[in-house]
């Protein structure tokens, strides 16, 4: 706080007790009092009234600056008013009160809100966990059946829906997530498993290299990944995927490539914005735009970092850095 400020402020008064010290002197004058009184009792009143504005100010000042500073250096705004110390003064007492309640009525309504998504979200988990016992007996009863045709498109909402679960849990780092060794071999012939109706209709080439490493990750969230991964690579008109892993001093790298119809240059920073779906989501009607976010996402809680490259009609390639753990050995 600077005291031109303080003085702004306190201009009102400053001008009331000039005009009461005007009459004062004034009526001083005029009952004949003796001028050496008058002037010596102006020094007495002007150094009182002085010192006492002065100590209004220090005290105010270093209140004031201190709260400023913390305001400053504080991430989360919101821990001001348990940093603070009771001001002596009667307006600091009264700022302070109202920064408490307002926190508290702040603290309550966030409060309230967590609740209200941790409640929607155990429902949506609930849902999901409820509808797919139907779409797995559909996708039994096709298979006893012979008919691929429909099968294919409940594995589509299959994957849909495990789109919606995931996307609830990523908020959420302290549920249903593990940080364990994890060789990527095995996800990946999973995922290639769970895929093996619509690689084979499409007549989709895998080919898969140096996936025998080991990376510390999330074994069911990696695998939804690349799930999402090989699903964009058969929406997208790939006749050939290629999996490769790659092992660097301070890093593993998976590169995840297709030869499907690429990404126009143009879209290419948006990919991982959710909702985004660019040229290729306007001529294929089946795109959501909230695979790559959830992909990027999860990646995100998961510590890993993921890049795209792409050139229409030639490849599309997809890379996830996982960071190394020096405890464990990655071969």
């Amino acid at each position: 706080m600077k005291l031109s400020a303080y003085c702004r402020d306190r201009l009102p008064a400053y001008l009331i007790t000039g005009a009461a010290w005007g009459l004062m002197v004034l009526f001083m004058v005029l009952f004949r009092l003796q001028m050496q009184a008058v002037i010596l009792m102006n020094v007495i009143l002007l150094c009182g009234a002085a010192a006492a504005e002065l100590w209004g100010f220090l005290r105010k000042k270093a209140y004031y600056d201190k709260l400023e500073r913390l305001l400053d250096e504080l991430d989360q705004k919101y821990l001001l008013s348990e940093m603070l110390d009771e001001p002596g003064f009667l307006d600091g007492r009264i700022l302070m009160q109202v920064i408490q309640e307002s926190d508290r009525a702040m603290c309550e309504r966030i409060a309230g809100y967590r609740r209200e998504s941790r409640e929607f979200r155990e429902y949506i988990e609930l849902w999901v966990h409820e509808i797919k016992l139907p779409v797995a007996g559909l996708e039994l009863m096709c298979h006893n059946d012979g008919n691929t045709r429909y099968a294919e498109q409940l594995g589509r909402i299959d994957r849909y829906i495990e789109n919606v679960l995931y996307y609830a849990r990523s908020g959420d780092q302290s549920r249903d997530y593990l940080i364990a060794p994890v060789e990527l071999r095995r996800v990946f012939t999973d995922i290639a498993i769970r895929h093996r109706t619509e690689l084979q209709e499409r007549d989709i080439r895998l080919h898969a290299e140096g996936l025998d490493v080991t990376v510390m990750t999330d074994a069911k969230w990696l695998g939804f990944i690349l799930g999402q991964l090989m699903g964009n690579s058969i929406r997208y008109g790939a006749t050939g995927i290629s999996v490769t892993a790659q092992v660097q001093p301070d890093r593993t790298l998976l590169y995840f490539r297709d030869n499907g119809i690429g990404i126009p240059e143009r879209d290419l920073p948006y990919i991982f914005e959710k909702s985004f779906t660019g040229e290729n989501g306007r001529t294929h009607s089946g795109s959501t735009g909230m695979g790559l976010y959830i992909v990027r996402k999860l990646c995100d809680k998961l510590g890993h970092t993921v890049q795209a490259q792409s050139e229409p009609g030639v490849f599309t390639q997809i890379c996830i850095a996982f960071g190394r753990n020096d405890l464990h050995d990655v071969r």
